[in-house]
């Protein structure tokens, strides 16, 4: 049986940060079978008493900003206007 990993996911402490604006704590989750990524920030509210986490969930980090081909659409043909030199 194979398990369902459908609305959960695992976060693990981000050993690679380098910079305060990188999160704390990186994964990845399944929301409604879509894969996103989630980024944690440990936070201090404003008076100092309570650590919390603030989250963002985006799409998955692809590497470099590579995107997927788009396909190409052929540019539509004016029939009136064939005979115009330019």
């Amino acid at each position: 049986m194979e398990y369902d990993n459908t609305n959960s996911g695992a976060i693990f402490k981000n050993d690679k940060k380098t910079a305060d604006n990188q999160p704390d704590y990186r994964g990845k989750i399944d929301v409604d079978g879509v894969e996103k990524q989630i980024s944690l920030w440990v936070k201090k509210s404003k008076d100092g008493t309570k650590t919390f986490f603030s989250a963002k969930i985006s799409e998955p980090y692809n590497g470099g900003g590579q995107t997927s081909p788009q396909p190409v659409t052929p540019p539509i043909q004016d029939e009136a206007n064939d005979d115009l030199p330019f």
